[in-house]
């Protein structure tokens, strides 16, 4: 019901801004939907390793990022019905990109590096995290960027600048909780750090700033 009401809110709200209509297969609904995608599993992660942290300060930081993302994609959901357009595509991700992509985006975690958040011991789990959400993040950064090269859309130009402030404040929060982590004493039973394998983040057209 919630959701609901934050997605019509929206729809009327973007409905009433004069944002700009997109096509089916423009750059900025196809940056919606893999954004939404992205946001999504971002949003699972963080909420496993929150309810299962016992450090105050992290737990913060989590719910930060959960309310922020699942806003967003409220945000794109909202966006992709005002355009007409459907939530999703049988278009491969990042194709809107030049790059299309089969199986997972760059960035993403796979299921099993998912499923070890909520067995791994509390040390083990958060270098886990921090490990897949800063290779996550990076990747949201790059198609962020992305989009700021194909688009004047001043509403969508908006929301991709903010990603790219909020997740590079975010990535240097992650680096000092990762060393911090890293540092600590290796759970009991635990001879070695889990090393994570995210998929490499997306190359970009060319250099960007930032």
């Amino acid at each position: 019901m919630l959701a609901a009401a934050i997605i019509l809110f929206l729809i009327v709200r973007l409905g009433n801004s004069g944002t700009t209509a997109h096509s089916d297969n423009s750059a900025e609904a196809g940056f919606a939907r893999d954004m939404k995608t992205h946001h999504a599993q971002a949003v699972e992660m963080a909420t496993i390793v929150r309810d299962r942290t016992t450090d105050e300060n992290l737990r913060y930081l989590l719910l930060d990022m959960i309310l922020t993302q699942q806003n967003q994609i409220g945000q794109f959901e909202g966006w992709l019905n005002v355009w007409g357009v459907p939530l999703g595509s049988d278009q491969l991700p990042m194709t809107w990109m030049g790059h299309p992509t089969e199986g997972l985006m760059p960035g993403m975690a796979t299921d099993e590096q998912i499923a070890q958040l909520s067995t791994l011991p509390e040390r083990e789990m958060v270098i886990q995290f921090m490990t897949l959400m800063i290779a996550h993040h990076q990747s949201a950064v790059e198609m962020s960027n992305a989009i700021l090269d194909r688009t004047n859309d001043p509403v969508v130009r908006q929301i991709a600048e903010s990603i790219i402030k909020t997740q590079q404040a975010e990535i240097a929060i992650m680096n000092q909780y990762l060393a911090e982590y890293q540092a600590m004493p290796a759970s009991p039973g635990v001879e070695a750090s889990p090393v994570a394998s995210p998929a490499a983040t997306p190359a970009s057209d060319h250099e960007h700033g930032g």
